[in-house]
């Protein structure tokens, strides 16, 4: 595109997607895009770095950008707050940036509410077995996590209405999908991927599930 608007996009989906990979080469892809980087209370873990993984910050700060407007959308889990900074995207989007955040789909109904011309892509596995398969293919999950992670996917695809586009990915092809949203977002008509043209896509993800 030759004008010089920001734009906002969420890509959202289930644990065992592979949003996170298809974000990154999307990053390669295209230097119009940049990523949203999450505040957290949480500590810091071995090899990350502030700034990168996420902005690590009180419990003090966070409830203070909170209670000022400061934060889109935020979640709490495992006690800790995990949150979308508005500085960084307002700051972005001014620049002219395509703005990615990667996150959840409590946090998109956030967005939708907020930003109602924002972009919102949801990303699923090709159905409900691969997406059980990848999640014990980590072999980093109790089972009461894969369990859990499976229920709230039925929760997350439930919600399927508020997104724009549904896009699968299959395994080994998320290169093909990154250069798929690109092109939604330069404007590029991909009707077969629009949730109003896929009425029973939650139906046939979980099948007899």
């Amino acid at each position: 595109m030759t004008d010089n608007k920001g734009k906002l996009i969420v890509i959202s989906g289930p644990a065992g997607s592979g949003k996170g990979t298809v974000v990154k080469e999307i990053l390669a892809l295209d230097d119009r895009y940049s990523l949203s980087v999450s505040a957290t209370t949480r500590t810091t873990r071995p090899g990350e770095l502030h700034g990168r993984e996420y902005y690590f910050i009180s419990r003090d700060e966070f409830e203070t950008r909170l209670a000022a407007g400061r934060m889109l959308e935020y979640n709490v889990y495992c006690d800790e707050y995990y949150g979308t900074p508005l500085d960084e995207m307002e700051a972005a989007l001014s620049e002219g940036k395509y703005f990615i955040l990667e996150i959840e789909v409590n946090g998109a109904s956030r967005v939708r509410e907020l930003y109602p011309e924002a972009l919102l892509i949801m990303v699923t596995p090709p159905d409900y077995d691969t997406l059980e398969a990848r999640l014990r293919g980590r072999g980093t999950e109790t089972e009461d996590v894969i369990q859990r992670r499976l229920a709230t996917s039925r929760d997350e695809l439930a919600r399927l209405s508020m997104f724009d586009h549904i896009l699968v990915n299959e395994d080994g092809k998320f290169h093909d999908l990154a250069e798929t949203i690109v092109s939604i977002v330069d404007g590029t008509p991909h009707d077969e991927s629009k949730v109003e043209n896929n009425p029973s896509f939650a139906e046939k993800f979980f099948g007899n599930k």
